[in-house]
């Protein structure tokens, strides 16, 4: 099942990233993925066993960005890829039948491509412009964020430059989450920044 928010952590934040990863969880958030593009592989493990003991007494689950061979060497509960990181089918190969895999979605084109029956979940957008992702396509707003989700077969989480306002329009488009970096990264207490977003979510 697929949780109502996910967070995605921060690596230009003034918050450790391990803080941003425990608060999240603290505010509700049941799944982190840790996403950290420079840090070499050695640091990128012992971060993530750092972070998993952090969320492990909070009921939160650890998901790796991109890095594979580490979601495979330490067993984790889940992987999200892009585009240009694999096959999804190699992929799932190399994680398991039980491991969660998600994977990036910006176009339709792209929807189209994907393997069947071995995501889990989709990250579709950017549904608008992004600090953290400023290379990414046009964003998709919530009418092609729709498009989009209407068409997967698999669930679908929203990503992108979305706050705690944008909840509704997510749940309208028809996504069984939403991926947050930095409207609870970048809070004054990411707590409770994640607790509104779950808030916003039950009211919506």
């Amino acid at each position: 099942m697929i949780p109502p928010l996910c967070f995605i952590t921060d690596a230009d934040a003034p918050l450790p990233i391990i803080d941003q990863a425990e608060q999240a969880a603290r505010g509700g958030a049941a799944w982190v993925q840790l996403r950290h593009k420079t840090l070499d592989d050695a640091g990128f493990s012992d971060l993530a066993q750092a972070i998993a003991a952090r969320l492990d007494p909070l009921g939160a689950k650890l998901i790796l960005n991109d890095r594979v061979e580490i979601a495979c060497t330490l067993g984790c509960f889940g992987v999200h890829v892009g585009q240009s990181d694999g096959d999804p089918a190699d992929i799932r190969a190399r994680i398991g039948p039980d491991a969660v895999l998600g994977l990036s979605i910006e176009t339709q084109a792209q929807l189209a491509k994907t393997p069947r029956d071995c995501v889990t979940y989709l990250g579709v957008g950017p549904v608008r412009a992004t600090a953290s992702k400023p290379d990414h396509a046009t964003p998709l707003g919530f009418d092609g964020l729709a498009r989009i989700t209407r068409a997967a077969s698999v669930p679908c989480m929203a990503i992108g430059g979305l706050t705690a306002a944008d909840v509704t329009g997510v749940r309208r488009a028809g996504c069984a989450g939403i991926a947050v970096v930095s409207a609870i990264s970048r809070a004054a207490q990411p707590d409770r920044a994640a607790r509104l977003f779950l808030d916003q979510w039950s009211n919506t």
